[in-house]
């Protein structure tokens, strides 16, 4: 059976480049559904399957409106959401088995949320001139398997660099297409759980995860950079895992000061109301992460280490050690599933250590005194004599992981 491309883009100001890259996917043997997400103007050189004022009736509205929406930014997010609602529509009648966008600022940012709604398995593709410098990439790739193309010249015009980059994009969809898959469920016997990790406590995950395959248990990381812990979360609802090792959470801190690693208001809620049993362990909490040369002027004074040319951590206050401690037992106190909760007393960071510029022991210990206080009761709270990154306390871990799941 013929499988299908769905193409998104403003085609008032891209349509002809549109249109090259729909006949490339044709040659290529595919079939194509052309969405106009254009909101201003009429195509250019290509007539869609799905014009602007149709794709607007998914967002209960109608091109008009969002033309006389009052600014481009409100515009555009009428048609936002217009197009995820679209999308998923197609995908779920099986009329969508691969997406591809191409556009500027807005319009690459409209044909990528579409793509968010997406399962993990399905190809995406985004081509853009702004995948690039330093744009943030949340708006480009959310938690979903994206690839995001930088378009090198922008999108006006077929020239020879531009012909280049749309023919390997129609190849890339060709080929996922044809060799590529969905993401399975797990078979029966299957027992996968998922991890959090950083650069910061790789070597502990690395023992833990060897612990877990003694026993039967295949570990999924993820990398704990604002990013990988909702993406854990939203996998863990679909059902791929069988429970949770949450070795790294300083995805809970970031949002408290503004740090690039910021996991959301969810962060540390999501896998308890799930209902899955959990290892939790703050590691990594003692920081907050930053892009080089951006830590603002409310942190400076404060300890620094850097993490490499590129990211500057820094550490946590004492009074924001203890808010920690309450948020942290907080978000686990609402768990539907069994917690268990270890905290290695000798560092939560590879700069904490003695003599390093985060060791504050003091601090730490009002965290731990913080969670003691109010975690629920029937949550274990497991001390170690270890650091974070200690292979040993690693193994621990997912010691106490095996010992709880038997008990299951």
């Amino acid at each position: 059976m013929t499988k299908t491309v769905v193409l998104i883009g403003t085609l008032d100001t891209k349509g002809p480049e549109m249109a090259y890259l729909r006949d490339q996917l044709q040659a290529l043997g595919l079939s194509t559904t052309v969405i106009d997400s254009g909101i201003l103007g009429e195509p250019l050189d290509i007539v869609p399957d799905i014009d602007h004022a149709e794709a607007a009736t998914y967002a209960d509205t109608t091109i008009e409106t969002l033309q006389n929406a009052g600014s481009r930014g409100k515009a555009v997010a009428g048609m936002r959401e217009a197009l995820r609602k679209l999308t998923l529509t197609l995908y779920e009648k099986g009329e969508l088995d691969a997406i591809v966008s191409m556009g500027g600022a807005e319009g690459a940012v409209m044909g990528a949320a579409a793509m968010m709604v997406l399962p993990v398995g399905v190809p995406k593709v985004l081509v853009t001139p702004i995948a690039s410098g330093y744009h943030f990439f949340e708006p480009l790739v959310g938690t979903r398997d994206m690839i995001v193309i930088h378009s090198v010249v922008d999108i006006l015009g077929l020239n020879p660099i531009a012909c280049t980059i749309f023919d390997n994009v129609a190849a890339a969809l060709k080929g996922m297409l044809e060799y590529g898959h969905g993401l399975p469920r797990p078979k029966p016997g299957e027992k996968y759980v998922a991890m959090t990790m950083l650069g910061n406590t790789t070597t502990a995950v690395m023992a833990a995860k060897e612990v877990l395959a003694k026993h039967g248990y295949e570990a999924v990381i993820f990398h704990s950079n604002g990013v990988g812990g909702p993406a854990m979360e939203e996998l863990a609802s679909l059902g791929q895992f069988i429970g949770v090792i949450d070795f790294t959470t300083n995805e809970i801190y970031d949002p408290m000061v503004g740090g690039i690693h910021d996991g959301g208001p969810n962060r540390l809620k999501e896998i308890g109301l799930l209902g899955l049993p959990q290892v939790v362990v703050p590691g990594c909490i003692d920081f907050s992460v930053w892009n080089a040369g951006t830590v603002p002027a409310a942190l400076k004074g404060r300890p620094v280490y850097d993490h490499n040319p590129e990211y500057a951590l820094v550490r946590a206050s004492h009074e924001e050690m203890i808010e920690l401690g309450h948020i942290f037992s907080q978000r686990l106190n609402m768990a539907k599933g069994p917690v268990i909760v270890a905290v290695p007393t000798q560092g939560l960071s590879i700069p904490n250590v003695p003599g390093g510029p985060f060791w504050d022991p003091p601090a730490d210990a009002d965290f731990l005194a913080t969670v003691r206080a109010e975690i629920r009761e029937d949550i274990s709270v497991f001390t170690f004599e270890r650091h974070v990154n200690d292979p040993v306390f690693g193994r621990q871990v997912a010691e106490l992981f095996v010992d709880m799941m038997a008990r299951l």
